[in-house]
C-alpha cells in the first residue's frame, strides 16, 4: 500500500499544508521585519563578538 493511501484515509488531511505553509511565511516575514527594524550597530556588535572576546 503507497503512503498517499494512508493519507487519504485521514480526515481533513488536506488542511495541514496549508497550515504548515502559514506558519513558514508567518515565520519567514517576522524575521524579516525584525532584521530590517533592528539598528545596524547591534549587528555589528554581534559581527564583531569573536574578535573582541577577552579570554
Amino acid at each position: 500500500m503507497k503512503f498517499i493511501n494512508y493519507l487519504e484515509s485521514i480526515t481533513g488531511v488536506a488542511i495541514y499544508p496549508l497550515v504548515s505553509l502559514i506558519i513558514f511565511f508567518t515565520f519567514f516575514i517576522a524575521v524579516g521585519v525584525y532584521v530590517f527594524k533592528s539598528k545596524k550597530e547591534y549587528f555589528d556588535y554581534l559581527k564583531n563578538i569573536p574578535i573582541n572576546n577577552q579570554d
